[in-house]
């Protein structure tokens, strides 16, 4: 973390123990478990490369800030000021997508810098605000969502919620989306034009996926949520991925698009 020593906890061989905070002890690690609850207020910057992240745990790669405040992680909250750095590289770089560089938590992805194989991830999500860009990248497809078997952006799974209400699993393979299985789970007609959100909003929703190889060299993928007010999660979606998989270990990490959101108790598990 920039100018913050954060402390997260593993579980590696099951023994408990406090990691290192050095970039170079976390990616010598097989771990067993993680468990980070954004613990430790600080903000950490976005890097051009995972070597170059402040922070041993994870690699902000897009979206400006990671910021930890009272116990929670977020995207920045609202308008970068005039003069900032991230917004006046933005404003160069992909103005259309962050409204000029004034918000570059459109674009939000954290990548863990762990790498699992067969794991469960789960992580809490809050909706703050909606970005209602005019950017023709939002759209029904943005949501909450959660990164598996992440090789590179071009190739990676992920699952989650999207804003016209609809779980998803899908697949990036060389840079072509391929949707893998999707349900609507929240009520509403999403309309573009009409500045629709269809996810809850200053609730917390839960969202849990786990990824498997099986003995055929398949990926299975299940998804499941636990919607505002709900105590245990539900299974939403199941897939079965038998052309040309992504398999072997990959980084984990998270995604939102065209929002202001804060997170919450990121776990993986090996399974």
């Amino acid at each position: 973390m920039q100018s913050v020593s954060k402390r997260a906890f593993f579980v590696a061989s099951c023994i408990l123990f406090t990691v290192p905070s050095s970039a170079a002890a976390i990616t010598a690690l097989s771990l067993s478990s993680l468990d980070y609850q954004f613990m430790v207020d600080g903000t950490l910057a976005e890097a051009g490369s995972m070597g170059e992240s402040s922070s041993p745990y994870w690699w902000l790669s897009s979206g400006g800030y990671l910021v930890l405040d009272g116990g929670k992680g977020m995207t920045n909250q609202g308008s970068l000021p005039n003069g900032n750095e991230w917004r006046t590289a933005y404003n160069s770089s992909n103005s259309l997508d962050t409204d000029g560089g004034t918000h570059p938590q459109n674009i939000f992805r954290l990548v863990s810098r762990s790498t699992w194989d067969n794991v469960r991830t789960d992580a809490s999500y809050k909706i703050v605000k909606d970005n209602f860009s005019s950017s023709p990248n939002r759209n029904q497809s943005n949501g909450l969502l959660q990164m598996l078997r992440y090789k590179d952006q071009y190739n990676l799974y992920y699952a989650g919620i999207r804003v016209d209400g609809k779980a998803v699993i899908k697949k990036k393979k060389n840079g072509t989306y391929t949707t893998l299985a999707e349900k609507q789970i929240f009520p509403g007609t999403y309309s573009i034009s009409g500045n629709v959100n269809l996810l809850p909003h200053g609730s917390w929703v839960t969202l849990r996926t786990e990824t498997v190889t099986n003995s055929d060299g398949s990926v299975s993928i299940r998804f499941y949520v636990k919607k505002p007010g709900e105590t245990a999660f539900t299974k939403v979606l199941e897939a079965k991925d038998s052309s040309n998989p992504i398999t072997g270990s990959g980084y984990v990490g998270v995604r939102t698009d065209f929002m202001d959101v804060e997170f919450d108790n990121f776990k993986a598990v090996k399974l």
